[in-house]
């Protein structure tokens, strides 16, 4: 069924060589001591649990998928995966980027986001268990009263207990601002909640000893909309003051739902019948405080598209290589064999490094804006906070959208890769396609993603996020324009990065007058954004691989070929959005919707 290795020589060139980590790290007190050997050992290890222990259980764990008990309400997950866990929780991995007042080891989230790429290639099913635990955790953190901080937080960092968010009833998705659940205030200063929730990850499963839910509801005489929500802990077993089970809480898995893909994963209709909850955050606040939590799985979800995208990558070119197919159309490559492998053809080349290109991309950005965070936490100059915040909110949009659209492209042009076989689950290809497809939907639509980074970042914001990154791609033009040898990489990108400038002008006066025309340019326009910053990290690559090319080291000789590939290719994509995205609102408004 395949095979993964995790790209451990790709990810410390990311860390090392391009984002420099250790200095980085080093301005941070927090994380002073944490240098690259410690972080290599690391994610070596990560690479032998996720390969070793996770990958096998990907395939049988699509086919046999969690079983729901209607009698008892709970769900058993598939065989293998609740043991997995348990080497998950006593090998350290759920503390590793957690703060040590609770248990946790406090290393950075740089080293923690390489690893939940690693996690995801090898099973995103089960990833999303620990992996929704990691955002209960960090909301509780930002917003929990102190006694919550101690009862939760040290059980989440150990494992023994995971996590979830109730967010989406029947008949609202993404609106919050139409929930219906309801929390009535008692005298012990409790909430009993009442209400359904649909869609929710590892809502009920057997892998730890409680789950700690995060639910959204409404107080008695709340505000209309989302100014009138409020969160509440509601946890499945009723914690006592030793932090043991006590008694089991009304909130109940009345279905798990039939889907396309990530079978693993137990996605629940939870109903709350009177269910014991504690308010976090404050009263309807409850938006405010979710946040960190939907902020933490958006970045999440755009790496389960990274992991995919790599997996999928992986064991497309183990296929071409192997797989004989034809001949190439300028003669035998391979004489002594019946057919060449069909990695000889130009197409399926192309298929390949469109792949290798997004995931590489894709690496380099996501450990950039894991490194922005943490200099957003624990960076002592209050103004370097502030730049890194503004900065991760802006590219939070793009990592989800982008990331998982290219997911997407990158898992069906590798199932392509396969001809026929790759339509045949035995083969593995099928799977990775299906699990692609939930990371463009959940944590916020990538519509939903894109009216956010265009309308709420940077029109909002007069565009001063995006100027202040725009300056970082102006300064490596400048200092980098005149060498000949990159202008193949810097030309395009200041092309690119002028375009980006005249366009979100263009769209911002059209918004003046129609705001419709937001919504009609959002999704294109975040492609283009997304190029401009692919296009950024990739003539930075350029130029580290230029500088090393004749050390003889072919790691270097690829990465160029990668980067030129992706500037021939892909970028020219850009021509084509830019268009749709300064297309108007018209064409897609003036037909009746009766007429449809």
């Amino acid at each position: 069924m395949g095979q993964y290795v995790a790209p451990l020589r790709d990810m410390q060139f990311v860390l090392h060589e391009l984002l420099n980590v250790e200095a980085e790290l080093k301005q941070l007190p927090a994380y002073a001591e944490v240098d690259a050997d410690i972080i290599n050992q690391i994610l070596e290890e990560g690479g032998k649990f996720t390969s070793q222990v996770l990958f096998p259980l990907n395939h049988s764990g699509d086919r046999e998928g969690c079983h729901h008990d209607k009698e008892t309400k709970t769900v058993t997950t598939p065989k293998g995966f609740k043991e997995a866990y348990q080497q998950y929780v006593e090998a350290g991995w759920a503390a590793l980027s957690c703060d040590p007042e609770y248990g946790g080891q406090g290393l950075p989230l740089t080293v923690n986001n390489s690893f939940y790429e690693m996690l995801n290639s090898a099973n995103q099913a089960w990833t999303m268990y620990p992996g929704l635990s990691h955002g209960a955790y960090e909301c509780i953190h930002a917003h929990g009263t102190d006694e919550q901080k101690s009862l939760y937080l040290p059980k989440l960092i150990s494992g023994e207990w995971t996590g979830t968010m109730c967010l989406t009833e029947p008949h609202c998705g993404t609106d919050l601002g139409l929930l219906r659940t309801k929390a009535e205030p008692q005298e012990d200063g409790t909430y009993k909640i009442t209400g359904a929730k649909i869609f929710i990850s590892a809502g009920e499963h057997d892998m730890s000893q409680n789950i700690v839910h995060l639910v959204l509801a409404r107080l008695p005489g709340a505000p209309e909309g989302s100014k009138g929500i409020s969160l509440f802990i509601v946890p499945k077993f009723l914690p006592n003051a030793d932090g043991s089970n006590g008694a089991r809480n009304p909130i109940f898995c009345g279905a798990i739902e039939e889907k396309m893909g990530i079978h693993g994963n137990s996605t629940c209709q939870m109903n709350l019948d009177g269910a014991t909850g504690w308010l976090i955050g404050g009263p309807h606040k409850g938006l405010q405080a979710m946040f960190v939590f939907m902020n933490a799985a958006r970045l999440g979800v755009g790496m389960q598209g990274l992991g995919l995208t790599e997996i999928a990558y992986q064991n497309a070119l183990v296929y071409a290589r192997d797989r004989l197919q034809m001949r190439s159309l300028s003669g035998p490559k391979a004489p002594e064999k019946p057919a060449d492998p069909i990695i000889v053809h130009p197409d399926v080349r192309r298929m390949l490094l469109t792949a290798k290109a997004y995931a590489e991309g894709g690496r380099a950005f996501c450990s950039y804006v894991a490194l922005q965070l943490d200099k957003e936490l624990n960076h002592p100059d209050e103004q370097v906070r502030k730049d890194c915040a503004d900065e991760v909110a802006l590219l939070t949009p793009i990592i989800k959208a982008f990331i998982t659209d290219n997911a997407w492209t990158s898992t069906s042009e590798c199932l392509q890769v396969y001809g026929g076989h790759g339509y045949i689950s035995e083969w593995g290809m099928e799977q990775y396609v299906r699990d692609a497809r939930i990371n463009m939907i959940y944590e916020g639509t990538n519509t939903v993603q894109s009216l956010d980074l265009l309308g709420r970042k940077i029109l909002m914001d007069n565009g001063n996020k995006l100027r202040k990154f725009g300056a970082k791609v102006q300064a490596f033009v400048e200092a980098n324009g005149t060498d000949e040898k990159m202008s193949e990489f810097v030309t395009p990108l200041a092309e690119l990065g002028d375009k980006v400038t005249k366009l979100t002008m263009e769209i911002g006066m059209k918004a003046f007058q129609n705001p419709d025309e937001v919504g009609a340019a959002a999704v294109p326009y975040l492609r283009v954004v997304g190029h401009m910053v692919y296009s950024y990290f990739f003539a930075q690559m350029a130029k580290i691989a230029l500088e090393k090319e004749a050390s003889g080291d072919t790691f270097y000789k690829a990465k160029l070929a990668t980067i030129r590939f992706y500037f021939a290719r892909l970028y020219p994509e850009t021509a084509m959005l830019i268009r749709q995205a300064r297309s108007g609102s018209a064409n897609l408004l003036a037909l009746e919707a009766d007429l449809f």
